[in-house]
């Protein structure tokens, strides 16, 4: 542990740590993208898979362990117990740094199949991003504008048969898609322009997740609600983090059911789309209270895992 070092000391060498672990498994990944387009047999498609899910873990591996080298974090975590990794998962969250992300893939190391996220069509052509998305499966999807499909009709329902296509790998290999459903991370500022009717969250965006539902949600076996908190560190998380300050992470999950309330034709069913987003809204309202609660009382559930360092 460096956590008693000062944190002008920290932060520089943190920070170089963290982003040559970046740098070190992008190097390695992006040749298996490479590969992959090499080699169009199967064979090698399931081999190069694993290669880069070894990546991916790897790359989570050393993240946790550079954030409990540089602080002492208590790590909560509630409700993972019925969680396994042979099953196929919708996560949501809440959205509050861009710590969110390695701290999910650290929840979902053991637990759940590593996170995908999804994709734009055309960065499947970037370089060395594209490629290496492309190595670690992760999905991509393919919308039409309103304007397009306007001049266009025929390509109506195309763009959920594209998505559908490009998840067609996860029907054998067990698989988490991963939706920060606010869009972007909260703020006190963005609460105000959004005119948020939450007190720590802001408005979800339904139209990600009803289109990835659409898209695979028979593939699904539970939609993975996590509620994520940094209790001490309620301005600047990532920050502190790389000085040395991070104190707690509070993860909260609900494991949710995929039912007939949840899918359906979300943009083009008006009745379907109303009762979708009235269900994230009650969510939302309900993570809202939840953050609220934790906050007021300041005591973890008492089914709370405690994470190995």
């Amino acid at each position: 542990m460096l956590h008693f070092l000062p944190g002008w000391l920290l932060l520089p060498f943190s920070f170089s740590l963290f982003a040559l672990n970046l740098a070190l498994w992008g190097l390695l990944v992006t040749p298996l993208g490479l590969l992959k387009l090499l080699l169009p047999f199967s064979a090698a498609h399931r081999l190069l898979a694993y290669a880069g899910k070894g990546c991916y873990r790897g790359w989570t591996a050393v993240n946790t362990a550079l954030i409990n080298l540089f602080n002492q974090v208590d790590w909560q975590v509630s409700g993972a117990q019925s969680l396994d990794k042979h099953s196929w998962y919708l996560l949501i969250s809440n959205h509050k740094s861009w710590l969110d992300i390695p701290i999910v893939s650290t929840v979902a190391h053991s637990r759940i199949p590593e996170p995908k996220f999804f994709l734009k069509d055309e960065l499947k052509w970037l370089p060395f991003l594209g490629t290496g998305c492309w190595a670690l499966d992760m999905p991509f999807m393919k919308r039409y504008s309103p304007a397009v499909l306007a001049k266009r009709p025929e390509l109506k329902g195309k763009d959920i048969e594209t998505t559908r296509l490009s998840c067609q790998k996860f029907k054998t290999v067990p698989t988490t898609i991963i939706n920060f459903v606010e869009g972007t991370r909260f703020t006190a500022d963005k609460k105000v322009q959004k005119q948020s009717p939450f007190q720590y969250l802001l408005p979800p965006k339904a139209g990600g997740i009803a289109f990835t539902l659409a898209s695979m949600g028979e593939q699904f076996n539970a939609i993975l609600d996590f509620t994520l908190l940094y209790p001490d560190n309620p301005q600047h998380v990532a920050m502190d983090m790389l000085m040395g300050k991070l104190k707690r992470v509070v993860v909260q999950i609900e494991v949710l059911p995929v039912d007939q309330q949840v899918i359906g034709d979300y943009f083009n069913d008006e009745q379907f789309r109303e009762q979708f987003q009235q269900w994230l809204n009650q969510r939302w309202l309900q993570k809202d209270r939840k953050l609220l609660h934790y906050l007021q009382t300041d005591t973890p559930d008492r089914s709370t895992e405690q994470l190995p360092c």
